[in-house]
């Protein structure tokens, strides 16, 4: 492996829009994020299915005879 040709892993800053702070190893000092673990919707369990067009429906009409 090259001498001194890799950047510098260090520990490493990220702050999240919501101010949650997590100190994590990166090449880049310091990051900040719009989302993050605790305040996204798929984590926090907040997130809906939205089914505006009757496709889940529409789906089911169209494939649900190929049960056995």
């Amino acid at each position: 492996m090259k001498q001194d040709i890799h950047p510098k892993y260090d520990t490493a800053t990220i702050t999240c829009a919501c101010g949650n702070v997590i100190e994590t190893r990166s090449t880049v000092k310091e990051m900040t994020v719009n989302t993050c673990s605790a305040c996204h919707p798929f984590f926090t369990g907040q997130q809906t299915l939205v089914d505006t067009e009757g496709r889940i429906d529409m789906f089911r009409k169209r494939y649900g005879m190929l049960k056995k």
